[in-house]
């Protein structure tokens, strides 16, 4: 259930890049991220109930000392968030016909439930059906130029994502590596979510929004601003993956720092 949990969440994170595109698309910037709230709210509650089933399982590896069942686990789980966004990035283009539907419907209901009804429609199935796409050659091509997004900002998303992946889990395996202060190290997951949040917030969220007004103002080419999400995905991507190699470090760290508060 975790793994599956986990995979949701980065499945949604994943997604989320592409709102930006369908709000560019639709002319209703505001109105595609209100609306994709509903998923981010999926995204939430899946997150508030794999924390304490992973604590639970963490408790449970203590009292059974079960030796490296723990760390294989916690690592199962890291390949599910690197799976989920891959999966995430192959179905973008699905995700952007379909999302612009929503948009465009809940702009003629004004209505979330009546949105979600009509998606479970015959029609709505049928448009589903006719979505259906994968990535075009295009835009596997734009995944090695990286001419539209500074590097530094592609990498600063790569550890703000790994720090973000791997948050957590590392505390949580902390506090199997030191389990007289769990407690402690699992408080101290917030701060390297913290430290992943302000990168986010202060280099890489600012720029894209630069962007999607640069593209409404026309001064950037819609390709362009594409071009440049994808980018920011296949970022995203090296961060899961990175965050395997932090993850035991990272544990590491924090229970020595739990100790020696």
């Amino acid at each position: 259930m975790v793994v599956a949990l986990t995979f949701v969440i980065h499945l949604i994170t994943t997604l989320s890049y592409a709102v930006r595109i369908v709000g560019i698309r639709t002319g209703r910037i505001a109105v595609s991220f209100a609306l994709f709230n509903v998923l981010v709210l999926v995204s939430r509650t899946s997150n508030s109930i794999q924390a304490p089933l992973l604590a639970k399982y963490v408790e449970n590896g203590i009292h059974v000392a079960a030796t490296n069942d723990i760390e294989v686990t916690f690592r199962l789980i890291l390949v599910a968030s690197t799976v989920a966004t891959l999966i995430g990035i192959l179905l973008i283009p699905i995700f952007q016909r379909v999302f612009t539907r929503a948009v465009e419907s809940f702009v003629v209901h004004r209505s979330v439930p009546s949105v979600i009804m009509h998606g479970f429609s015959k029609g709505g199935l049928r448009h589903l059906v006719d979505c259906l796409c994968v990535p075009s050659g295009q835009n596997i091509h734009a995944l090695r130029s990286f001419g539209r997004i500074p590097f530094r900002l592609l990498l600063a998303n790569v550890v703000a994502v790994a720090l973000l992946t791997v948050g957590v889990l590392a505390s949580l395996y902390a506090g199997y590596l030191a389990p007289e202060v769990r407690v402690t190290a699992l408080s101290l997951s917030p701060i390297i979510n913290g430290a992943a949040t302000i990168l986010m917030f202060i280099m890489i969220d600012p720029y894209l929004s630069a962007l999607t007004d640069d593209v409404v103002a026309g001064d950037l080419a819609p390709s362009a601003f594409r071009q440049a999400v994808i980018q920011m995905v296949a970022a995203r991507t090296v961060g899961t993956i990175v965050a395997q190699l932090l993850f035991l470090p990272a544990a590491s760290a924090i229970a020595a720092i739990a100790r020696h508060i």
